[in-house]
């Protein structure tokens, strides 16, 4: 099963995520603004106290809580490749995970779904190799646990065969080449840094299902959860100013 934006009498639906415990300290501002959240946890950043504080404030405002694992590096915070065996990072994603999944028992609390993290969620969208490896984390724990990933992306479409359900995800903050991939943080339009044009953007993909890519040329895109960055400047700014307009354009925040 997968979802894709609800729309019902001209009316949207939409969840708004963010990549949270990673070390901005922005999310008791963030939290009673999101609908869910995806808790960094140790891989590129992120501790036992970090990942507990998150938890609460999430479990405190019922948002849905993620685990948010990544390649095993903090000096590179998890943006670059690394090399590893399909063995090394099935055992450190799912060692990550179930360091969450430790506190978040302890808080009774439940997993809502996975994000991968920075270079290993970009190359999870077009590698096979690394797409297979996290989907077999995910099978790895029996309860059931969602992926968010982009939209016709390699991971989505083998983690759809193998019965996981699916939310396909879009970015506030991030401006996409013609082929759906994010323009490389390298670029200086990487990132959307204006409340204003940030809420363009997600009002194209969300009523129109397409975004305008940096060619400037409009793609078909779907998504059900958009994330703005918990470390993009004026990010909770940015996300109260989505929370205000997109429902005075009928789209509800769930």
């Amino acid at each position: 099963m997968f979802l894709t934006s609800c729309k019902m009498k001209n009316r949207f639906q939409i969840d708004i995520n963010a990549d949270v415990g990673e070390g901005i300290d922005n999310e008791s501002d963030l939290m009673p603004l999101l609908s869910s959240c995806n808790i960094a946890c140790g891989g590129h950043v992120g501790d036992l106290k970090s990942m507990t504080a998150v938890a609460r404030l999430a479990k405190h405002y019922d948002v849905k809580i993620g685990a948010h694992p990544s390649f095993p590096d903090p000096i590179n915070f998890g943006r670059e490749v690394m090399e590893l065996s399909d063995s090394d990072l099935f055992l450190s994603l799912k060692q990550q995970i179930n360091a969450l999944l430790t506190i978040l028992n302890y808080e009774n609390v439940e997993l809502h779904h996975i994000k991968p993290h920075g270079a290993l969620y970009n190359l999870a969208a077009k590698d096979e190799k690394t797409a297979q490896v996290i989907v077999a984390v995910i099978k790895e724990f029996s309860m059931s646990i969602k992926l968010y990933a982009p939209w016709r992306s390699v991971i989505a479409t083998m983690a759809r065969r193998e019965q996981i359900e699916v939310i396909y995800e879009a970015f506030a903050d991030r401006n996409y080449n013609h082929d759906l991939s994010l323009v490389s943080r390298k670029n200086e339009n990487a990132i959307l840094h204006k409340k204003e044009a940030v809420l363009n953007h997600v009002l194209g993909m969300i009523k129109d299902q397409k975004v305008t890519s940096v060619n400037g040329k409009k793609v078909p895109i779907k998504a059900s959860t958009i994330c703005v960055h918990g470390d993009t400047d004026s990010a909770v700014e940015i996300v109260r100013y989505l929370s205000e307009h997109l429902k005075k354009n009928n789209i509800e925040i769930k």
